[in-house]
């Protein structure tokens, strides 16, 4: 992600202390891995509270990545842990039934369909995007699903409710869609 922020010309740096979370302007939270190894990450650098405080209390925006979007959900399938609980929903496997071509992770490239008008997805419609992984965010009201895309089923692709963002993508891997997408999240 930093070298993708770097090519844009944006300013971005890595934080790990609650000082550094307190001094930023947006906040980009990438995730790979399984959902309790990142939540415990998060706990284990004291960065749960500092983070929820900066995103609800002063309205700082958020986009969680990959990992980083379902951190984002009351919890997942994948772990016990309990998630930031900033977005309404809850994570899932994808199921196979063994005879579609639906593999388990998913990797690849996915089209989206945007379902509302937002500021991050602008001109994006149709855009392709890089995917990888096995579970996804259902999402308690629908009004918080951003965009979808399908794999084996539709699913939830992207994210909103409030200042805080989530893509299921990776948009540091999707060349010129991520780029853009990056740039709107800057510009929010």
């Amino acid at each position: 992600m930093m070298n993708m922020m770097k090519k844009l010309g944006l300013p971005a740096r890595i934080v790990s202390t609650s000082r550094e979370i307190e001094n930023a302007d947006k906040i980009i939270l990438p995730g790979v891995g399984a959902f309790d190894h990142g939540i415990s990450a998060l706990t284990r650098l004291d960065l749960v509270e500092p983070l929820k405080k900066r995103v609800v209390q002063d309205k700082v925006p958020l986009l969680g990545v990959c990992l980083g979007m379902q951190l984002l959900a009351e919890g997942s399938e994948e772990g016990s842990l309990r998630g930031l609980d900033l977005i309404n929903g809850y994570c899932v496997r994808f199921e196979s039934d063994g005879e579609s071509s639906v593999r388990i992770p998913h990797m690849g490239w996915n089209e989206l369909s945007i379902c509302r008008e937002n500021p991050l997805m602008t001109h994006l419609e149709g855009c392709r995007f890089y995917f990888v992984h096995s579970y996804h965010m259902v999402c308690s009201d629908m009004v918080n699903v951003l965009a979808t895309a399908h794999y084996g089923n539709n699913f939830t692709a992207a994210v909103q409710c409030g200042n805080v963002w989530g893509v299921q993508f990776h948009p540091e891997k999707s060349h010129r869609f991520g780029m853009a997408l990056l740039v709107n999240f800057a510009r929010l």
